[in-house]
C-alpha cells in the first residue's frame, strides 16, 4: 500500500475558529492526514482547502470529520455523518440533553467519537479519579471541583469538569448530586454531593482541581492547560483512530 493510500482525509468542521486554525496547522506538518474540505460560517480567513457555509453543502469524499464547531451546528453534522457513513470526532461542549440523544442515536449508524477533553493527562486523570474516590469515599472526604477558563467560553460548568464528576459519580452508582451554586440554599452541605465551581476570565486556556476534603487533611488532582494546542494533537489522532471503525459510540479512553 502506497503512502497515498493511508493518508487520513479530514473535513475540519469549525475550520475557521481558534481550534479549527490550530487543527489546520498541526494536520499541515503531519504525513500522515490531510485537511480535503472546511466548514465554517465565516469566511474571513484564506485556507488551502475549499470551505463551505454548511456541512450540507461540503461534496468533498472523506475519511472523518473533526468537529470544534458551537453547539446548534451538531445535528446537521451528525445527520450528514450519518447519510454519508463518515466517523465523526465531535469535540464542541454544551450540547443539550436532545443533542446528546441525537449523538447517541447516531452512533449507532456510524462511528462517533465523543470526548469532553482531548487531552492525554485529563484521560488519565478520569482513570486516577476512580482510584482514589473509591480510597478516600469511604473515608469521608467531601469532593470539590473547580473550574476555570478563558472570559470567551460560554458554556459552565465545563464539559471536562462534569467528566470528572462522572468518573467518581460511576464508582458509586451514581448517587452523587451535582451542586453548582450555593447562593441559593442556606444549608451546610450534604455528603453525597459534589460541588462544581466555575470561573471565567482572561486567557486561562483550562484548569482543573478536583478536592477531596477531609478530616484535617486535602488532596488535590490539579490539571493545567498551557495552550490548547493539546486539545488539537489529541483530536488528530483520535481522527486517525476512528478512520474506518464500525458504527458505535468511541472515546479519548479508546485512543490513549
Amino acid at each position: 500500500m502506497g503512502v497515498g493510500m493511508k493518508m487520513t482525509k479530514v473535513i475540519m468542521h469549525g475550520c475557521n475558529g481558534k481550534m479549527g486554525q490550530m487543527i489546520t496547522g498541526i494536520i499541515a506538518s503531519d504525513p500522515e492526514i490531510e485537511i480535503v474540505a472546511g466548514v465554517d460560517v465565516s469566511d474571513h480567513i484564506r485556507n488551502t482547502y475549499p470551505v463551505f457555509p454548511s456541512i450540507a453543502e461540503c461534496d468533498v469524499a472523506a475519511d472523518v470529520v473533526i468537529d470544534f464547531c458551537v453547539a446548534q451546528a451538531v445535528d446537521g453534522l451528525l445527520d450528514y455523518c450519518v447519510e454519508k457513513q463518515i466517523p465523526c470526532v465531535l469535540c464542541t461542549t454544551g450540547l443539550s440533553e436532545v443533542q446528546l440523544a441525537h449523538v447517541e442515536e447516531a452512533s449507532e449508524k456510524v462511528a462517533v467519537l465523543k470526548s469532553a477533553n482531548m487531552s492525554l493527562g485529563i484521560n488519565m486523570l478520569l482513570k486516577l479519579l476512580k482510584e482514589a474516590a473509591q480510597i478516600l469515599v469511604p473515608a469521608g472526604f467531601d469532593i470539590e471541583i473547580v473550574e476555570k477558563h478563558h472570559n470567551l467560553k460560554v458554556d459552565a460548568p465545563s464539559g471536562t469538569a462534569l467528566a470528572l464528576a462522572d468518573s467518581i459519580n460511576e464508582e458509586f452508582d451514581n448517587g452523587y448530586e451535582y451542586v453548582y451554586d450555593r447562593s441559593q440554599v442556606r444549608a451546610k452541605r450534604t455528603d453525597r454531593e459534589i460541588g462544581i465551581s466555575a470561573v471565567r476570565g482572561g486567557t486561562i486556556v483550562g484548569d482543573h482541581d478536583v478536592i477531596f476534603a477531609g478530616e484535617d487533611e486535602v488532596i488535590t488532582f490539579s490539571h493545567r492547560a498551557y495552550s490548547k494546542a493539546l486539545f488539537g494533537k489529541g483530536a488528530v489522532q483520535a481522527a486517525k483512530f476512528l478512520k474506518g471503525k464500525p458504527a458505535g459510540r468511541y472515546d479519548m479512553k479508546d485512543v490513549v
